[in-house]
């Protein structure tokens, strides 16, 4: 069966319905410790071991995305749940992000956006990241100060 829409399409399509973000407008906010700024990296995690992620990051791999930012979910996530933050999301090269983006504004979120050019954009405009080790040390040095 040949395919009649390719992802370009898809990714097109999402992109006309969706929120996005530079990496520039992304990175000033993280700069300036804006308190609503949720940033989410919905890679493989062979990608962030290889690569790294962006600080203060929340892990949600693409294919648990819907299920963990669904409340009805059994495999719901309360982080997904702060009305009073905008998940900004982002994937390697954007692609990714964007069609999860817009499955998100499809299921009713409206406080979710992504990042143009995904982590490889990140990367090359010399935005901060950290490596996998440095994120699970602050997301258990986090839980702990929270207990």
């Amino acid at each position: 069966m040949p395919i009649t829409k390719g992802f370009r399409a898809l990714v097109d399509e999402a992109t006309a319905q969706i929120t996005t973000y530079t990496v520039a407008e992304v990175a000033e906010r993280l700069t300036s410790g804006d308190a609503r700024l949720q940033l989410v990296d919905i890679r493989d995690v062979r990608e962030l071991e290889r690569e790294g992620t962006a600080p203060s990051a929340l892990h949600a791999p693409r294919g648990m995305l819907e299920f963990w930012v669904d409340p009805d979910s059994p495999y719901f996530k309360p982080a997904f749940g702060d009305e009073s933050k905008e998940f900004v999301l982002f994937c390697g090269a954007g692609w990714r992000s964007a069609l999860a983006t817009k499955a998100l504004r499809d299921m009713g979120m409206t406080n979710v956006a992504h990042i143009d050019g995904g982590f490889g954009a990140w990367v090359k405009a010399g935005a901060p990241t950290e490596t996998l080790e440095q994120h699970k040390a602050r997301t258990a040095s986090r839980k702990t100060a929270s207990s």
